[in-house]
């Protein structure tokens, strides 16, 4: 299981992977910061990059907050690397 750490940018004009800074991937999503929108906008973005079901991908740590854990099943961590440069 591969985890994957994330900066996302909520609110933003479009939903979209804008690169590696460092270890972290930077996101930004349409959806608002408000109700899980914006975490279900991060799995459902990711999910599509990867082709992936949404059900294989999780945040485990940071719900709340703009840097996230993402745990994404049957994947490593280099192939995560890999597949979303």
């Amino acid at each position: 299981m591969g985890r994957l750490q994330v900066k996302v940018a909520p609110g933003s004009r479009r939903t979209a992977i804008t690169g590696w800074m460092g270890d972290t991937l930077k996101l930004q999503v349409q959806a608002a910061p408000e109700k899980g929108r914006a975490n279900q906008a991060v799995i459902e973005l990711l999910a599509r990059d990867l082709g992936c079901p949404k059900s294989a991908i999780r945040v485990v740590a940071g719900a709340s907050a703009r840097s996230k854990t993402i745990e994404v099943e049957g994947w490593s961590e280099d192939a995560l690397r890999r597949a979303l440069s």
